[in-house]
């Protein structure tokens, strides 16, 4: 996708308590808990999380937080979610236990940063982040991780041609706007927008 987006005219702007023992792996994932699609919540895990936060301050919040391990995850190994008190782990990190501690104060971390500035906005991985990653025993935590697991792929479904260049350009979805090709809008018209270069569909499903 960020290849095509250098192509395009128009861009779419589309994220030392804890004992590594009790941090359970997922049972069962592939069943669904009730009112959860394809997650299962794991104690265990919450009850280390309500203490990492509670140490460090954040004892407001952590008594409704929750962690679940959800199977809608592929390629990232957590994520978080601040509003909603929530941290989803991949059940895929049930194949490397290791990391199942460090992926739980990754994104703790995240939960912590935007914790203690309020409602400002940070940088998903910024300063605010990299203190938390500190505090809570990962300093040199790195933005991504380096699992093994497989990349998404997605078939294109839709291609658009420019009618000046015939640059092709492959789509999961359909455009819902104009776009044109960028290349010929910077040689010919200064890089603004030219409607003579508007991409035109030639396969669509």
């Amino acid at each position: 996708m960020p290849l095509l987006r250098q192509l395009e005219f128009a861009f779419r702007t589309v994220a030392g308590i804890a004992d590594p023992g009790r941090l359970g792996a997922p049972q069962d994932v592939g069943v669904a808990a009730a009112g959860h699609n394809n997650a299962k919540p794991n104690v265990d895990l919450e009850e280390t999380a309500r203490e990492l936060l509670g140490s460090l301050g954040a004892a407001r919040i952590a008594n409704d937080f929750r962690v679940e391990w959800n199977s809608r995850l592929k390629t990232a190994a957590g994520r978080a979610d601040y509003h909603e008190k929530l941290i989803s782990l991949n059940p895929r990190l049930s194949e490397y236990p290791a990391e199942i501690d460090r992926t739980l104060r990754h994104e703790l971390a995240h939960i912590l940063a935007q914790f203690r500035v309020g409602r400002r906005k940070i940088s998903p991985h910024g300063v605010e982040w990299q203190q938390a990653c500190i505090d809570l025993g990962i300093a040199d935590e790195k933005r991504c991780h380096n699992l093994p697991f497989p990349a998404r792929t997605f078939a294109a479904l839709f291609v658009y041609r420019c009618p000046n260049c015939h640059q092709e350009f492959p789509r999961v979805r359909r455009m819902r706007r104009a776009v044109a090709c960028l290349a010929c809008c910077r040689k010919h018209n200064g890089s603004h927008f030219d409607p003579r270069f508007r991409l035109k569909p030639i396969t669509t499903h």
